[in-house]
């Protein structure tokens, strides 16, 4: 049975206390004392709905994609990605520097920490692209267009678990990393399989409440008998203007931009000075009229700068 608007919130997490991270993703603060779900949704500028579904979905309950809010649901994901990368994933590492020996003496310690780092790297790229490419698609969709070079099946096609490499970091400390009564390790051993528990549910949101939320609308759009397209040939004389107008120095800017560069990867990159770079991307922003690296990456993949896999890493 799912949970519903008049449930006592209080009740949702005495059922699973899981549901304090989805409470604090949706900015709701605890100390709600017996109010109801609904008196607390509202309190807190919350989608009732969205939040439901995601909690039942969690809960392992009947849940309906269909009463999904996009914006609703973009903005838990986003917390979601800033509490991993500014807060869960930052703290594991901390506690396991302090759990190991990182002298340099031991190889194995060194090894287990390098692991980590590259696995925080692929989570960032990870989660950066959902912000930055397949978040800004869809609320482009919420204003009602669509773009032939992109859709959320597209997406959900290369979309993979990223939590498989924390259960391989696990079963490595466990297996090579003897140490007796090491009540640290064992202590950042738990925070790392929770938190392989979390990215699990997480990207089941995504692919379960999510993506089939998004291919509604882009159902809805496509049956609609006027169809406005991000890409539109009404547009394209526009884009095409826009675009010669960039000197190849500006278009090659663009390309390290939309694969994660900053401007002194780019300088070094292109052999120029950081100080040229960023007087260029100036000049992008004032040309184009964009001025985001969201935005960036939307306009190189509708102009054909790049490729969408040579983005989403």
């Amino acid at each position: 049975m799912s949970f519903k608007p008049t449930d006592k919130m209080r009740e949702l997490v005495k059922d699973n206390s899981a549901l304090i991270l989805v409470m604090g993703r949706f900015g709701i603060s605890l100390g709600f004392g017996d109010k109801s779900v609904r008196d607390v949704c509202r309190t807190h500028n919350v989608n009732e709905n969205t939040f439901l579904e995601v909690v039942n979905f969690v809960s392992n309950r009947e849940y309906n994609y269909e009463a999904v809010s996009l914006p609703s649901i973009i903005g838990y994901l986003k917390k979601a990605h800033e509490y991993y990368l500014d807060f869960n994933l930052p703290n594991i590492r901390r506690k396991l520097i302090e759990a190991i020996d990182c002298s340099g003496t031991n190889d194995i310690a060194m090894l287990i920490v390098r692991f980590y780092d590259e696995y925080v790297t692929e989570v960032r790229k990870h989660m950066e692209y959902e912000n930055e490419v397949v978040f800004s698609y869809v609320e482009q969709l919420s204003q009602g267009f669509l773009n032939r070079n992109f859709s959320i099946s597209a997406f959900a096609g290369k979309h993979t678990s990223i939590s498989d490499k924390l259960k391989e970091l696990k079963d490595i400390i466990i297996r090579y990393y003897p140490e007796k009564n090491n009540y640290l390790l064992n202590a950042v051993l738990l925070e790392i399989i929770l938190c392989e528990q979390d990215l699990t549910s997480h990207c089941m949101i995504e692919d379960k409440l999510f993506v089939p939320a998004v291919k509604l609308i882009e159902q809805h759009l496509k049956k609609s008998e006027q169809i406005l397209y991000a890409d539109d040939s009404d547009n394209e004389i526009i884009e095409k203007e826009r675009l010669e107008i960039l000197s190849d120095r500006e278009k090659d800017i663009i390309v390290c931009v939309t694969k994660g560069m900053n401007n002194k990867e780019i300088a070094d990159y292109l052999f120029l000075s950081v100080h040229t770079v960023t007087t260029h991307r100036r000049n992008i922003s004032n040309k184009l009229q964009i001025h985001t690296t969201a935005g960036l990456i939307i306009y190189a993949i509708a102009n054909k700068l790049v490729n969408i896999e040579d983005i989403q890493k």
